[in-house]
C-alpha cells in the first residue's frame, strides 16, 4: 500500500510542509516519487515516521535523529532505547511532580520546606552540589565536616533518599499534629519503617545512629531549623521518639 504526501500528513498530524523537509534532509525518503511528481510512502516509511516523532518528542534535534536511524539497529532496538529514554524521563517527572506539589501545600499553608526537600528530583550532580551548598557550609564552619562534591554524588540514590526523608518526616509531622505520643505503638512503627529503607539504602540503620542524628537535629541550629519549618515542634518530638525507640530495643 502506498500512502501520498497528504494521506501521511493525515495519518501522522505532521504537517505537509515537515514530511517536504524531512524527504529534503534525507530523514524521511519517500519510497518512489511518480511520474506527476507525488511522493509516495509505504510501510518501511510509516513506521520510520512514528520512529522520528517519538524522538521529537524526547526533543532529539532532526540531525541527531537522522544519525540514530540511519546507524540500522533495527527497529526493536530503536523502539525499546526510546522506551528506556522515555521511562527515565517519566521517573524523574514523576519525583518533580512529587516535589512540586509538597511545595505548593508548604506555601499554601505559610511554611517552608528543609533544603533537601526543596531539590528533591534534580537529575544531576551538580544540581545536587548546588542545593546542598548552604548545609556544606554550615557543616564546614561548624564541624570542620565536608560534604561530598559532584564527583562523588549519586543523583538517583540522593533522589530515592530525599524522598524516604520527605515521606518520613511528613509521617513524623502529622503524628505530632495529631497528639500521639512519642513512644506510642504507631509512632514506633514508623520509625521502623524508616530504619528498614535506610538499610535497604545502605545507610546508617542501626538504633543507635538513628538516636544520635535525632538528637544532633536537635542540637544543631541549622538542621533543627529545617526540621522546626516543616512542623513546629518536630526537632524536639522526633529526639524523644528516637530515644524512646532506642530503649524498647535494649
Amino acid at each position: 500500500m502506498r500512502y501520498t504526501v497528504k494521506e501521511m500528513s493525515e495519518l501522522s498530524k505532521v504537517t505537509i510542509k515537515a514530511l517536504h523537509h524531512y524527504h529534503k534532509i534525507g530523514l524521511l525518503v519517500p519510497v518512489e516519487v511518480s511520474e506527476a511528481g507525488y511522493r509516495l510512502y509505504g510501510q518501511d516509511e510509516v513506521k520510520r515516521l512514528q520512529e522520528i516523532l517519538f524522538y521529537r518528542e524526547l526533543e532529539f534535534p532532526l540531525e541527531e535523529i537522522k544519525r540514530l536511524l540511519d546507524e540500522g539497529q533495527g527497529r526493536l532496538r530503536i523502539l525499546e532505547s526510546q522506551q528506556a529514554i522515555l521511562h527515565e524521563r517519566q521517573q524523574r517527572l514523576e519525583r518533580l511532580s512529587v516535589t512540586l506539589e509538597a511545595s505548593i501545600v508548604s506555601e499554601r499553608e505559610g511554611g517552608s520546606m528543609p533544603v533537601a526537600e526543596l531539590f528533591a528530583g534534580f537529575g544531576t550532580a551538580e544540581e545536587w552540589e548546588a542545593a546542598l551548598a548552604e548545609q556544606n557550609k554550615h557543616l564546614k564552619e561548624t564541624y570542620g565536616f565536608e560534604l561530598p562534591g559532584a564527583a562523588a554524588i549519586d543523583p538517583d540514590r540522593l533522589n530515592r533518599q530525599a524522598a524516604e526523608a520527605a515521606r518520613f518526616m511528613d509521617e513524623m509531622s502529622r503524628a505530632l499534629r495529631e497528639g500521639l505520643a512519642h513512644d506510642g505503638a504507631e509512632t514506633q512503627a514508623r520509625i521502623e519503617r524508616h530504619l528498614s529503607v535506610q538499610q535497604e539504602e545502605g545507610l546508617p540503620s542501626s538504633v543507635a545512629a538513628f538516636a544520635a542524628q535525632s538528637r544532633f537535629f536537635l542540637s544543631d541550629a541549622f538542621h533543627r531549623g529545617m526540621l522546626e519549618s516543616m512542623q513546629t515542634g518536630l526537632a524536639y518530638y522526633l529526639c524523644l521518639a528516637a530515644e524512646a525507640y532506642a530503649e524498647a530495643k535494649v
